[in-house]
């Protein structure tokens, strides 16, 4: 009898395993080894634990609402409305605009404050100007904290249009206030005392990420939770969303190795600043600290290259998982080769909306290549009519048929804008998919696929693909694809 029965051959891989549904896959961008890392580094806020983006970003805008009215500016009538805004959108500090860019900072989408810009005042401010993120004049919305944030500034430049807030010298100065206002709401701990005193109200659990992170320690690799939230605020977080998934008798700290909180990332990752062993975990009181890394303790501050020296990497790169694009991935990847990953809930929604639009996409993409066939057929037409204006006899018949095309094409538009405009609001309403710009990539899916080795909605993906998976990046596609396809 052969080796090989018919059943045996014909059955999937992967058919005892779990398998992700699309939208909580793992995405790679460069080829990920998980079984050659030797570390894994996880951010706490948005990554190991989501919360309720509504709730967490109406009471910092609140608070924050709250400190510019001490400032004595008008904000009083504001609200937070938390669909007027999504990740991945730039704030033009100079026009007072916010801006949705292609991946070469070409602007597709712009509103003036809360004022969604006409597409030819859009063109006309923004034909000559391509975002730059090495500009000042630029700031990019890369975490959801940024939603509060450009809520309020689009509201104040409504406002500052309407009558000129006083001491204020134009729209970066505005931008300048409105951080102050967020920082202040972030020190004053009041903000995070709202969420201590009711975390159910903002917290959204994710009981997979537990097993996760056991899975992840069971295969030998060192787990570290690098976090710039203070010790108090992480510890009651962390009690609170990991430890009732944590087998009995254990608690979210059994899943780490070592825990670094008020990390002061970016720099973390990029300077050598001191850390502090925390001492009396109840009082918050702190030592310093000098040599290894100790299992199992708590440390404040520090920097990446003691990471690297305690854990005593032998050849594998640490991987490292945040949801801040520049303060996690950009620097984790640009200064210290560490492998990334970047978290973004918003993904699944997008995903699924994706997945509803299929045929409709499908049917649009027919419609598009009847459209470039149609468009080449104009095109030869017209120069058949030049050559016929030039004396070669046949422009009557062509422009004839020229006309008729061009009704063809008219025709093909009314069933083309419809379909394209729906797909344009997939994902949110006034700015569409996170990771599209028309049919363009989105400036910030350039800089996902320019920095994050993969990326994934929540930390608990990871589960599917095992701490021994082989992420492979897909086939870059090239605009001559097409023409070996046939």
């Amino acid at each position: 009898m052969s080796n090989g029965s018919k059943d045996s051959v014909e059955a999937p891989v992967d058919a005892d395993f779990p398998t992700a549904p699309p939208e909580r896959g793992v995405f790679a961008n460069r080829t990920l080894n998980l079984r050659s890392i030797q570390a894994v580094g996880y951010d706490m806020d948005y990554t190991l634990i989501h919360y309720q983006v509504e709730a967490w970003e109406e009471a910092a805008f609140r608070y924050a609402q709250a400190n510019l009215i001490a400032m004595g500016l008008p904000v009083d009538s504001f609200r937070f409305d938390p669909e007027a805004f999504t990740i991945g959108l730039t704030f033009d500090l100079e026009a007072g605009n916010l801006l949705k860019a292609t991946r070469f900072g070409y602007v597709v989408r712009a509103s003036h404050g809360t004022r969604m810009l006409p597409f030819e005042e859009q063109r006309r401010q923004y034909t000559e100007t391509i975002v730059e993120l090495s500009e000042p004049r630029f700031k990019f919305m890369n975490t959801l904290f940024e939603l509060s944030r450009a809520s309020l500034w689009c509201q104040l430049v409504d406002a500052h249009d309407r009558s000129p807030i006083r001491g204020v010298s134009g729209y970066a100065d505005l931008y300048r206030v409105v951080h102050q206002a967020l920082a202040d709401t972030h020190l004053d701990g009041a903000l995070k005392g709202e969420i201590l005193a009711d975390p159910d109200r903002f917290i959204d659990p994710d009981p997979d990420v537990v097993q996760t992170l056991i899975d992840q320690r069971s295969s030998g690799k060192n787990l570290l939770l690098i976090t710039n939230s203070d010790w108090a605020y992480t510890q009651r977080m962390m009690a609170h969303t990991v430890d009732p998934y944590c087998p009995p008798g254990s608690s979210w700290r059994d899943l780490f190795d070592i825990v670094i909180v008020s990390a002061n990332k970016p720099r973390f990752f990029q300077g050598n600043n001191p850390i502090y062993k925390v001492v009396d975990e109840e009082r918050s009181l702190l030592a310093p600290h000098r040599g290894l890394l100790e299992p199992g303790s708590v440390y404040f501050g520090g920097n990446a290259l003691i990471v690297e020296e305690s854990i005593g990497l032998s050849g594998g790169q640490p991987l490292y998982v945040g949801d801040h694009l520049f303060g996690d991935v950009l620097v984790t990847k640009d200064v210290l080769r560490w492998r990334t990953a970047l978290i973004a809930r918003e993904l699944e929604a997008e995903i699924k909306a994706a997945i509803s639009f299929s045929d409709r996409q499908r049917e649009l993409e027919a419609l598009m290549s009847d459209k470039v066939a149609l468009d080449r057929r104009q095109a030869h037409l017209r120069l058949a009519v030049q050559h016929g204006a030039n004396g070669t006899g046949r422009g009557s018949s062509m422009r004839r048929e020229l006309d008729q095309a061009s009704n063809r094409a008219l025709a093909l538009d009314d069933r083309i804008a419809p379909l394209a405009a729906e797909a344009s609001t997939l994902g949110n309403p006034n700015w569409g998919p996170l990771m599209r710009a028309g049919n363009d990539k989105s400036l910030f899916a350039r800089q996902v696929e320019r920095y994050a080795d993969v990326y994934t909605s929540r930390v608990s993906n990871l589960r599917y693909e095992t701490p021994f998976g082989y992420l492979r990046a897909a086939r870059g596609s090239l605009p001559h694809d097409g023409a070996s396809a046939g």
